[in-house]
This record gives C-alpha cells, sequence and structure tokens, in this order.
C-alpha cells in the first residue's frame, strides 16, 4: 500500500467512525424518548434517569447526557403526539351546520385529548421550568381556541360570553379536570362535555 493510499482511506475510516458515533448517539436519542413516552403513558408522569435506562436498555450515564437537553427531549415527544392527532384535528368537518360542527369537534376533543393527556400532565409539571414548554403550552392553548372559534358563525360569536363559555368546555383544562380532578372515565367525561356543550348551544339563536 502506497503512502497515497493511506492518505485516501484515513479520512474515510475517520468519518465512518464519526457517522457511526452519530448514528448511535441517535438510536440512543430515540430509545430514550420511547421509552420515557412509555413509562408517561403507563402513569410515571417525571421518570428518573434510572427508570429511562432501565426501559430504555441503555446504559445510566448515555441517559445523563442527554437528560441535560430536555426540552429536545420534550419537543420530541410533543411531535410525536402531534403527529397522532393531527388526522383527527384537521379532518373535513360534514353538513354546514355550525351546532353539527361544534357536536363533532366535543367528539374529536375526546380521541385528541385522551391521546394526550398522560404527556401532557407530564409537561404541566417542568413547564414552570422550562421556557420552551411554556412557550408551547401557550401556542397550544391559543391553537384549540381558535378551532372552536372559527366553527362560529358571526352572530354567535357575537354573544361573547356564550363563545368564551364554549371555549372553556372544549378546553383540555376541562377535560383534565373531569379526568383527573372528578376521576371520570373517559366514556363518562365525554358524556359530560357533550352535556355542557348541548346546555350552551340552546342558549344561543338560530341566526342573527
Amino acid at each position: 500500500m502506497t503512502m497515497g493510499e493511506q492518505k485516501t482511506i484515513k479520512p474515510k475510516a475517520a468519518s465512518a467512525r464519526v457517522d457511526g458515533r452519530r448514528e448511535r448517539s441517535r438510536s440512543s436519542h430515540r430509545r430514550i424518548v420511547e421509552a420515557m413516552m412509555e413509562l408517561i403513558a403507563g402513569g410515571d408522569l417525571m421518570p428518573s434517569a434510572a427508570r429511562v435506562a432501565e426501559e430504555a436498555g441503555i446504559g445510566l450515564r448515555t441517559v445523563f447526557r442527554h437528560f441535560d437537553d430536555m426540552d429536545s427531549l420534550y419537543g420530541e415527544i410533543s411531535a410525536t403526539i402531534a403527529e397522532r392527532v393531527l388526522p383527527i384535528v384537521i379532518a373535513p368537518y360534514a353538513g354546514d351546520d355550525w351546532r353539527a360542527h361544534i357536536r363533532e369537534l366535543a367528539r374529536r376533543r375526546v380521541r385528541v385529548f385522551e391521546t394526550m393527556l398522560p404527556f401532557r400532565l407530564a409537561a404541566n409539571i417542568k413547564r414552570y421550568q422550562s421556557p420552551f414548554l411554556m412557550g408551547q403550552y401557550g401556542q397550544v392553548i391559543t391553537i384549540e381556541r381558535e378551532l372552536v372559534l372559527r366553527l362560529l358563525p358571526a352572530h354567535v360569536l357575537s354573544h361573547r360570553i356564550t363563545a368564551e363559555a364554549l371555549c372553556a368546555t372544549l378546553s383540555f383544562q376541562n377535560w383534565r379536570a373531569l379526568r383527573h380532578d372528578q376521576s371520570l372515565s373517559s366514556e363518562e367525561a365525554g358524556t359530560v362535555t357533550a352535556h355542557m356543550v348541548e346546555a350552551l348551544i340552546a342558549t344561543l339563536p338560530a341566526e342573527g
């Protein structure tokens, strides 16, 4: 082997080692995120590094390296949950009647909020320590509210208090209170939410 050949091969070997380390790091990161999601979904809203390491099947030191960037981990969890619920959120509504749309939104939010529940509870614990989670919280609240308001015609929006009551009824905070604070089942919480929506709809005029 000539010196020229050695000079050509060595950079390739070094690059392969770097790529291998990067891929192992990405693989470990994915396993940590998946392990955290499994533990949170199972009810451990603040999983320790040791539990995550055990669940992921990797070393505790590796977990600590990735735990230094918790915002990144929670960001990936949020993105994964968003992928699961987005098809439900963006599906078109049938018909033109705003009442039917609001009722359908209430049914959809049972599925969306139930999927999100453990992860949003976990994020709520950490958001006061994380500007990223606090900012994300504000964005999600705004989006949830706008998704309700955009379904309401102008003459309904003019009844501001009732429109705000619909936003509150169809909020995650209400779902959390029903499921977590009042210990209702998903089915029971969905029935209560639907009852609240119907009571509010009944107070609104059919047209302006």
